[in-house]
């Protein structure tokens, strides 16, 4: 499940905030990687379980309608769809997400304000109302319903951003990726298959596990040598000048031109420049582009990057 852009995101915020603690064990920031790389995995969870929680609460307040003193006809007799529908039944079944939820501890039981402010931000959406007046009624449509509902209603939702920043700081970067990776999980439900349908693992592979580690302890055991090449390639500035985060980000792009032969040089720069405009500023990505290139093609030159397939070392 969790991409290589992913890995590197962490991996960065990992690095910075142990750069950023004086005498702090490298084991001890570690550990907090794969912590972290944890806690967007039970995002994932989460996420899926809310179609569920939803529809709990949805079925509940039809409950308290149909008890009032006085209650009207569409109230005795409400719209069914949504608490029918036809994928969250696939959900509640689901093995891989209610053995992951019981052994881990991930469920909404402490966060019923926020699906409340949920579920009135979906029936008041438009997705909601064209879904429960779809002339449609099958799978499929339910099924597209929750998908639209992930992007169209729960990401543009800002007080679910800030409510996720409270919940875990290792969320504050993670939503838009974990629903996607929610939606490609959803795609995959079929209404004849009665097996269970197996949710994403960690990682893609051991190649991806394994990734994720050596990035993170090449790059320290790297560091006083990246930093000198840095500081050759930067003789127009005071390094000490320039920005932590923009340091790292070099250091790790340098790691990786380095020490991963499989990866290929246009896919490290890109990811590098990319996490510099999010993590830094324009210019800074600006920078941190010209410096790489020049390091790069001087390196390639002299024979200090490898890399094992053809085409690998174009960029």
């Amino acid at each position: 499940m969790i991409s290589r852009r992913i890995i590197r995101t962490k991996v960065l915020q990992i690095l910075y905030a142990h750069v950023s603690t004086a005498d702090k064990p490298v084991s001890v920031s570690e550990n907090e990687l794969h912590f972290s790389i944890q806690k967007t995995y039970d995002l994932y969870h989460l996420l899926l379980s809310l179609p569920i929680e939803l529809c709990d609460y949805a079925e509940k307040i039809i409950g308290i309608r149909k008890m009032k003193n006085f209650p009207t006809q569409e109230e005795l007799n409400p719209n069914l769809r949504f608490v029918s529908n036809r994928l969250v039944n696939k959900l509640r079944i689901n093995k891989d997400l209610s053995d992951f939820i019981q052994k881990n501890k991930v469920n909404w039981a402490n966060s019923q304000d926020l699906i409340k402010n949920i579920y009135q931000s979906m029936v008041e959406s438009e997705v909601y109302k064209n879904y429960l007046t779809s002339l449609v009624d099958d799978f499929q449509n339910d099924r597209k319903f929750f998908e639209d509902f992930y992007a169209e209603v729960l990401l543009k939702s800002e007080f679910v951003f800030n409510e996720f920043e409270e919940q875990s700081i290792y969320w504050n970067d993670d939503l838009d990726f974990v629903v996607s990776m929610v939606i490609k999980t959803l795609k995959k439900f079929r209404e004849d298959n009665n097996i269970n349908e197996h949710l994403s693992s960690l990682y893609k592979d051991e190649e991806d596990k394994d990734f994720t580690v050596k990035l993170f302890r090449k790059t320290l055991s790297n560091s006083e040598e990246n930093r000198k090449t840095i500081e050759t390639y930067t003789k127009n500035w005071d390094v000490d000048r320039v920005a932590t985060m923009d340091i790292l980000i070099m250091e790790l792009a340098l790691t990786e031109l380095m020490d991963f032969p499989s990866v290929p040089i246009k896919v490290t720069l890109n990811e590098y420049i990319e996490l510099a405009k999010f993590y830094s500023t324009q210019r800074s990505s600006i920078f941190i582009n010209g410096v790489l290139d020049r390091i790069t093609k001087d390196f390639k030159d002299q024979g200090k990057i490898v890399k094992a397939g053809r085409g690998l070392l174009e960029g």
